[in-house]
């Protein structure tokens, strides 16, 4: 069979036999659709039928003739060109030569990326940015996303093989999981009854490049499965994802863990002072909760609570938004499940300290129990909210789980992550989450975290002192949203979180707001997973974990005393 090179106004290059390759001048309008390259974005073949495939990390692909399973080469370029022939003749042959692989190499020219097939729409390499810039995970994480949606082909059965260093399989193995959702209603799908496969073996090059271990793989499928669950979480729509049924995703993964949340819901919210919670999701049909799964092992030297913004759908409350704002707000849940999808794995995988996840879950509804503007709250903190924009009620059901963090579990560090500010894409953009944190060394962390794991991270201002004044209220102790928009208003959203658990509290508060982030056009990203994994993986017994992890005692020299070392906290 002949392979096929096709690029505008550059040669196409055809193996016919055992002859040399023949350079042949086309254009790309001329090609069949089947076959043509795809450079844009969401483009290609195969897009909307990924909800039934499940994702193999394996150490070895096995050979298999591409017509039968199709394959998909990635990397960066220089990576590329250092992949030997003899790993990939038994997945390329009979149909691709090395002549024609060589000459596949040879043409491509990454502008940011770039692809070229190797025989029909069966097999295609495709090639990473050669560089990155210092805000960037040097993984190329989002562009990994972007070539496996547009660049593999489609099939029952497909392969990647990912050309990368080590320091780059987790965040290159998570970037894969982000293209493949699991959630869809289409009609067409639902009707397919055959379960899909991608199987994904790594090629690594450059130091340390030995053969991926079993615990390195049982990893990879433990973060991508957390992804996954986090980015269908967020797809599905609040008729089907309601606050009842996050209680029972959160039960689901809670029984996998044999861990029984603690769940706190409706009147009783009220009755026990979640003013925050209550005052926000009373309206609705189904009544708001707080939930929290804790993992307490022994031997733990820390307590850390993630508190998770859950609001199932955000209509705007009184203060409505409009018809062009509202449709999306099925994300704003997107903090609540990045934080169980990391939970899920992170204790899957053994985790030394005490962890609890906190979930604030309620509808932001309309109706005659609706909060008003002008209404006052007591939230668990004791301190008083007036609420001058009901719109802005992710910082209320926030604030209570800190709280709840802080006095109930007695956490030493808190992390609430949340979609909470629409301003956070204007101040970091989209790929780019905030970070608002009254710890220098966490900030850093939380950058070089997210470059390690493809969820990138950019510090927002941290003043309390300058900004805090703009919730001022004549008759309360803060209003909840800010008086002047245009000063740094996603960092005043995370102010008032901190305010209720103080300015001068001792202990390490982080503050990440995701709402960019969390979705990649209509689609969910699954976006926190990776990056929680990463930043705290420092507390974690998995070796792939820890080398991602920025924080820890993972320098220290193993002659140290082991009594000394069980005690240490592990993350501060």
């Amino acid at each position: 069979m002949p392979c096929v090179r096709v690029l505008k106004s550059r040669p196409v290059y055809i193996m016919l036999g055992g002859h040399p390759p023949l350079c042949v001048r086309t254009t790309l309008s001329g090609v069949p659709p089947a076959r043509r390259r795809t450079s844009h974005p969401g483009a290609g073949r195969g897009r909307g039928k990924m909800a039934n495939v499940q994702l193999e990390f394996v150490a070895g692909a096995g050979e298999a003739d591409p017509q039968s399973r199709p394959l998909l080469v990635l990397g960066q370029l220089h990576n590329l060109h250092r992949l030997p022939w003899a790993q990939l003749r038994g997945k390329l042959q009979p149909r691709v030569s090395e002549e024609i692989w060589q000459a596949a190499l040879n043409t491509l020219n990454p502008n940011p990326t770039d692809s070229c097939p190797l025989y029909l729409n069966y097999a295609t390499v495709a090639a990473l940015p050669s560089r990155v810039s210092r805000h960037n995970s040097p993984s190329a994480a989002q562009f990994i996303t972007r070539l496996v949606r547009s660049c593999l082909p489609g099939g029952v059965n497909r392969c990647i093989v990912m050309v990368c260093e080590r320091s780059e399989v987790f965040a290159s193995a998570c970037a894969l999981a982000r293209a493949f959702p699991l959630f869809t209603h289409r009609s067409s799908i639902s009707r397919r009854t055959e379960k899909k496969t991608v199987t994904v073996e790594f090629f690594l090059v450059g130091q340390n490049n030995g053969p991926i271990e079993v615990a390195t793989l049982k990893c990879l499928a433990s973060a991508t499965e957390g992804v996954r669950l986090a980015a269908r979480i967020v797809d599905t729509p609040c008729n089907e994802m309601n606050t009842d049924n996050f209680l029972e995703e959160i039960k689901k993964v809670g029984k996998d863990l044999g861990i029984v949340p603690t769940i706190i819901r409706d009147e009783e919210l009220k009755e026990r002072g979640f003013g925050g919670i209550y005052g926000v999701g009373k309206a609705a049909v189904h009544p708001p909760a707080l939930a929290v799964l804790s993992h307490t092992p022994e031997g733990a030297t820390q307590n850390i609570a993630w508190v998770g913004k859950g609001i199932v759908y955000d209509t705007g409350g009184l203060s409505i938004k409009g018809k062009t704002t509202m449709p999306g707000m099925k994300r704003d849940c997107g903090g609540a499940a990045a934080i169980l999808g990391a939970f899920k794995a992170t204790v899957k995988q053994g985790f030394k300290d005490n962890l609890h996840a906190v979930f604030c879950l309620a509808e932001n509804s309309v109706g005659p129990n609706a909060t008003r503007p002008d209404d006052i709250h007591v939230l668990y903190s004791g301190k008083t909210v007036e609420i001058n924009n009901t719109d802005a009620e992710g910082r209320l059901v926030l604030a209570d789980g800190v709280a709840y963090a802080c006095k109930d579990l007695g956490a030493d560090i808190i992390l609430d992550m949340a979609t909470l500010t629409g301003a956070q894409g204007i101040a970091t953009g989209k790929y780019h989450a905030a970070i608002l944190t009254n710890s220098e060394e966490w900030e850093r962390a939380c950058v070089k975290a997210g470059r390690n794991c493809g969820d990138l991270v950019h510090p927002l201002v941290y003043c309390p002192e300058l900004h805090f004044s703009e919730f001022t209220s004549a008759v309360a102790d803060m209003k909840n949203s800010v008086a002047d928009r245009d000063n740094t208003p996603s960092s005043c959203a995370g102010l008032f979180i901190a305010s209720h658990i103080g300015f001068d509290w001792p202990g390490v508060w982080v503050h990440i707001d995701i709402a960019a982030p969390v979705h990649a056009g209509e689609r969910a990203t699954g976006y926190g997973v990776a990056l929680l994994l990463s930043l705290f993986g420092g507390a974690s017994e998995d070796p792939l974990l820890n080398m991602v992890s920025p924080l820890g005692c993972n320098g220290d020299s193993p002659n140290e005393d082991m009594e000394r070392d069980s005690k240490r906290r592990r993350l501060v």
